[in-house]
C-alpha cells in the first residue's frame, strides 16, 4: 500500500501538467515554427520545451484524437514553387512533446488558416483563406496525409469591397453529420456531409446558410443541445445567435450582439470565439481593442448578455483557449508575443488574470496533448 501511495504521489505532478503546442507565423524574430509549453492545472503556470518543429508559419494545428499525431496548416500563398499553402503531419513523443516530421502535401489553396480532424482519425478538414475554398485530406494509418480528396471552391463577395472582394474561406467546424464551412469573404456558411472512410466533401441540402450582409463570419460555435450556432463576426466585432437544426443546420438570426464596450469606436476586429463546458459562458476576442469578451448565455433562448471585457495581456488576442479542466484561460497575443493566463470563475465564467505571462514569437493558437 505505502508502494502504491508513493507511486500516486509521482504521477500527480505529471497528470496536472499537460504539454500545450504553440502555432505561430514565423516572419518575426525567434519565431521559427511550433513551440510547445507544459502547463500545470494546479497553478495555472507555463514552463517553456522549446521549439518542437522547425516548419513555415504553422499557424493553425490539430491534434488526431488518438494523441499519437499532430497537424498543422503552413500560412503561405505559395508552396514548391506553385500558388497556395500546405499540410503539414507530425508523429507526437508524448513524453517530451517533440514532433517527428511525417510529410506534407499541398494546401490545395493560398493561405491556409484553419484545420480539423474528424472523430475517427481518418481525415483532415483544411480552410484555405486567400483561396476560397474549403479541402480535406485522408489521413493514413502510420499518420501521413495523403493528397487531397476534394476541394469545395467557394463564390461570391459582399459589400465590404476591401476585406470581401471573393471569397475567403476561415473555419470548418464539425457538428454531427454536417461540417459547416464560415466564408468571411461572402457572408455564408457552407454546409458539407463528410465521408470519413474516402476523406471526402460533398455540398448539403441547403448548400449554406447566409448571415446578414458585411457580417463577415470568421469562426463559430453550435451548442451541445445542437439548438443554436453562435457566429462571430470578424469585421463587426459582434456574435449573431442562430437557430440550429442538426440536420439543415444554422436557420435564421434570432440576435446580434456586439462584443465590444458601448461607445468604442477604434478599430478592432473579432478573432476567436468559444463555450464553456457547461454552455453558460460565451468567450471571443477582440483584437485592437485587446481584450477577451465574456458574454452570459441563456441556454433556453440563446440570449447572449456581454458582462465584461477583460484586457488580453497583450496586443492583439489572435487566440485563446480554456484548459482542458476549465479552470483557466489561455490568451495567445501575436503582436506583443506572449501568452497570458486566466482564472476561470467557476460559478460566473468571470475571468481574472493571474499574471502568469510568458513570451513566445507570433502566437496565433494553442493545442493541448490531452
Amino acid at each position: 500500500m505505502k508502494s502504491l501511495a508513493l507511486f500516486a504521489l509521482t504521477l500527480a505532478p505529471m497528470l496536472s501538467a499537460q504539454i500545450v503546442y504553440v502555432g505561430a507565423y514565423t516572419n518575426v524574430p525567434d519565431s521559427k515554427g511550433i513551440n510547445a509549453f507544459r502547463f500545470d492545472s494546479k497553478t495555472g503556470k507555463l514552463s517553456p520545451l522549446g521549439l518542437m518543429a522547425e516548419t513555415d508559419s504553422p499557424s493553425f494545428l490539430a491534434i488526431a484524437p488518438n494523441g499519437r499525431f499532430l497537424y498543422a496548416v503552413n500560412e503561405t500563398d505559395t508552396f514548391r514553387g506553385k500558388p497556395g499553402g500546405a499540410v503539414s503531419a507530425f508523429a507526437i513523443d508524448r513524453a517530451t512533446g517533440k514532433l517527428t516530421f511525417l510529410n506534407q502535401v499541398a494546401s490545395e489553396g493560398a493561405a491556409p488558416c484553419h484545420i480539423v480532424i474528424d472523430a475517427s482519425g481518418k481525415a483532415a478538414l483544411v480552410a484555405n483563406y486567400n483561396g476560397g475554398n474549403f479541402s480535406s485530406f485522408p489521413i493514413l494509418a502510420d499518420g501521413k496525409l495523403g493528397a487531397a480528396a476534394s476541394v469545395m471552391q467557394d463564390k461570391g463577395t459582399g459589400p465590404d469591397k476591401a476585406r470581401q472582394d471573393g471569397p475567403h474561406a476561415h473555419e470548418m467546424v464539425i457538428a454531427g453529420n454536417l461540417v459547416l464551412g464560415a466564408d468571411l469573404g461572402n457572408d455564408h456558411i457552407q454546409l458539407f456531409h463528410l465521408n470519413a472512410a474516402a476523406a471526402k466533401l460533398t455540398a448539403a441540402t441547403p448548400a449554406f446558410a447566409a448571415t446578414a450582409p458585411g457580417f463577415g463570419p470568421r469562426h463559430l460555435v453550435v451548442s451541445d443541445d445542437s439548438k443554436f450556432a453562435y457566429v462571430l463576426s470578424e469585421l463587426k466585432s459582434s456574435v449573431a445567435t442562430m437557430e440550429y437544426d442538426a440536420v439543415k443546420g444554422p436557420g435564421k438570426v434570432l440576435a446580434t450582439v456586439s462584443a465590444l464596450p458601448a461607445g468604442f469606436k477604434a478599430e478592432t476586429t473579432a478573432a476567436e470565439i468559444m463555450l464553456d463546458s457547461r454552455g453558460r459562458t460565451l468567450y471571443t476576442s477582440n483584437r485592437g481593442h485587446d481584450s477577451i469578451a465574456v458574454f452570459s448565455v441563456d441556454g433556453k433562448t440563446g440570449k447572449l448578455k456581454l458582462t465584461a471585457n477583460v484586457p488580453s495581456g497583450g496586443k492583439t488576442p489572435r487566440y485563446f483557449t480554456l484548459d482542458p479542466t476549465g479552470k483557466f484561460l489561455l490568451a495567445a497575443n501575436q503582436e506583443s508575443n506572449n501568452i497570458a493566463v486566466f482564472q476561470v470563475d467557476a460559478n460566473t465564467g468571470a475571468l481574472k488574470a493571474t499574471g502568469e505571462v510568458v513570451k513566445t514569437g507570433a502566437p496565433v493558437h494553442l493545442a493541448f496533448l490531452k
